[in-house]
C-alpha cells in the first residue's frame, strides 16, 4: 500500500516505523525538519519537509495515487484539513486524528465522510477507554473486548495457586472439559521470548498468559487461576490531561468516587467547574506526603496519566506500596513494556500503540477489523471476517496448515463467542481471533484472503 502520513511526532513517527517493518510504501510529511531527520536516517520511508494541508506538498507526496492518508499532527484542524484535500486530490481513503471526542460521538450526524474523511480516531478517547475495560476487569494486567464482549481476551501472571501450574495444555483442557477459554501465549517469567501455547506446552507459576474467553469464561478464569475479583470503588487519578480528565468524567458517571490531582492550579481549577462530582485536588502528585493526606492507602485504584512516563511509573510504584491494588501508568517509552512486571507494574498503557492498532486495522491484507498488540509481549492478537474464499471455512482447525507461530484462539458468531477447540469448524460470516507472532502474519493472512 501506499500510505502517506502528515505529521511526525510521537504518533506520526511510531506509525511510520511499524509500516515500515510492514515494507509498506510510506511518505512522511512535517513542516519541521528537525522532526524529520531521526526518521529519515533511521527507517526505510520518504520524508518530505512541508505544510500537510498545502496542495502543492500532497501532490509532490503522489497523493492521488495513495490507498491511505493518515493526519496524525498536534492539530485536529490540521489533520481534518489535510484529510479533506487529499481525498479531493484522489486518496482513496483518509484517517484523521483528533482530541475532540464529539466528533466521534457524533460522527454520522455530522457527516464527516461527506467532506472526504472516513475514519476518526482519538488516542487519548482509546487510552480513556482501555483504562476503564482494564478496571472493570481488575485482576488481570490486559484486557481487550471483541464485539462487544462475545469474546475477551485477558493477561494475567499465573500464581502457585492456579489450578492448571505444572500441567500441559492438554492436561489441563481434560481435567476441566466444556471449558470456554483457550491460552494463546505466553512468556515464561524472567524470559521476553513469548511461545504460542501447543497442547504439550506445561504451564508455569510466573508465566504471564494470555487467554481468549467467552463471558461465561471469564468466571471460570477467576476460579480456576485463584485470582480474586476485586470490586474497584474508589479511584485516584494523578494528571488532568485530556486522558485524565475523560477517564475521570466517565468514572464518575459510572458512580465510582473519584479523586484527581492536578499541578497547575488553573487547570485544577477548570476541572473542578465541569466535573463537579470529582474531587479536583490542586498539588504535585509525585509528593509522597500529599498522596498520603489525600489516603492513598484507601483507594482500589490508582491510574498515573501525567505527560511523564517516570513520574506516571514512579507514583504507581508509591501506590502499590501503599496497598492500592491496581495500578495503570501511561508511558510513551515502549521499552518500559518490556519491564512492567519485573519492576512490579500492574498494567502500562501507551496512546501511540493504540492508535497504531487502530489504524492497523486499514493496512491489513485480508478483511482484518481489530488489532491489538499483547502488552510485554512480541505477539498480535488480529479478528478477521470469513469470506466464501476464505481457506479457514469449512473445515476443523486441526486440519488447517495453519503457522505454528499462530492459534485461533476462538469465533464470534451471530453476535456469540466460541472457542477455536481442534474439531471447530469455521463457517462463512465468521470473526475469527488469532494471536500470532510477527513474522508469521503474512501466512495468516493468506487464510481469510
Amino acid at each position: 500500500m501506499k500510505i502517506i502520513i502528515a505529521g511526525a511526532g510521537e504518533v506520526g513517527f511510531h506509525l511510520a516505523k511499524l509500516l515500515s517493518y510492514e515494507s509498506q510504501d510510506i511518505t512522511l510529511i512535517d513542516s519541521v525538519r528537525e522532526s524529520l531527520n531521526y526518521a529519515d536516517t533511521h527507517l526505510d520511508i520518504r520524508v518530505l519537509k512541508g505544510d500537510c494541508t498545502s496542495i502543492a506538498v500532497l501532490k509532490e507526496a503522489k497523493v492521488a495515487n495513495a490507498d491511505l492518508v493518515i493526519g496524525v499532527t498536534s492539530s485536529e484542524t490540521t489533520n481534518i484539513t489535510a484529510c479533506f484535500i487529499a481525498k479531493q486530490l484522489g486518496a482513496k481513503k483518509t484517517i484523521a486524528r483528533i482530541s475532540n471526542t464529539e466528533f466521534i460521538k457524533n460522527k454520522e450526524e455530522i457527516g464527516f465522510a461527506k467532506f472526504g474523511i472516513d475514519e476518526l480516531i482519538s488516542p487519548e478517547s482509546l487510552a480513556s477507554s482501555e483504562i476503564i475495560l482494564l478496571l472493570n476487569q481488575s485482576a488481570f494486567s490486559d484486557t481487550y473486548e471483541f464485539e462487544n464482549g462475545a469474546l475477551t481476551m485477558i493477561g494475567l501472571t499465573l500464581p502457585r495457586t492456579a489450578s492448571f501450574v505444572g500441567k500441559t495444555v492438554k492436561e489441563a483442557a481434560s481435567v476441566y472439559p466444556g471449558i470456554e477459554f483457550t491460552p494463546i501465549a505466553i512468556q515464561r517469567f524472567g524470559t521476553q521470548y513469548t511461545l504460542i501455547p501447543r497442547k504439550d506446552t506445561i504451564f508455569k507459576e510466573g508465566d504471564q498468559v494470555y487467554f481468549v474467553t467467552t463471558k461465561a469464561g471469564v468466571e471460570e478464569v477467576y476460579k480456576l487461576t485463584g485470582k480474586i475479583r476485586q470490586d474497584i470503588k474508589n479511584v485516584m487519578i494523578l494528571g488532568g490531561s485530556k486522558i485524565g480528565y475523560k477517564t475521570a468524567r466517565e468514572l464518575s458517571d459510572a458512580g465510582f468516587n473519584v479523586k484527581l490531582i492536578e499541578s497547575n492550579k488553573d487547570k485544577a481549577f477548570e476541572i473542578a467547574d465541569t466535573l463537579p462530582k470529582v474531587l479536583v485536588i490542586n498539588g504535585d502528585g509525585r509528593n509522597v506526603e500529599i498522596l498520603e493526606e489525600e489516603s492513598i492507602q484507601d483507594m482500589d485504584a490508582f491510574i498515573a496519566v501525567t505527560g511523564n512516563s517516570e513520574t506516571n511509573i514512579m507514583s504507581c510504584l508509591v501506590a502499590k506500596s501503599k496497598g492500592v491494588k491496581k495500578t495503570i501508568a501511561l508511558v510513551e517509552n515502549m521499552d518500559y513494556f518490556q519491564l512492567s512486571h519485573s519492576i512490579g507494574m500492574d498494567t502500562l498503557i501507551n496512546k501511540k500503540l493504540l492508535a497504531a492498532d487502530n489504524i492497523f486495522t486499514y493496512i491489513r491484507k485480508g478483511k482484518v477489523i481489530a488489532m491489538t498488540k499483547l502488552n510485554n509481549m512480541n505477539a498480535e492478537l488480529l479478528e478477521f471476517v470469513v469470506s466464501k474464499d476464505s481457506l479457514v471455512s469449512k473445515k476443523p482447525i486441526r486440519e488447517l496448515d495453519f503457522p505454528r507461530a499462530a492459534i485461533i484462539g476462538g469465533v464470534v458468531r451471530n453476535g456469540r463467542g466460541l472457542i477455536g477447540t481442534p474439531n471447530f469448524k469455521v463457517e462463512i460470516g465468521d470473526r475469527v481471533v488469532v494471536c500470532c507472532l510477527p513474522h508469521s502474519i503474512d501466512k495468516v493472512e493468506k487464510f481469510f484472503k
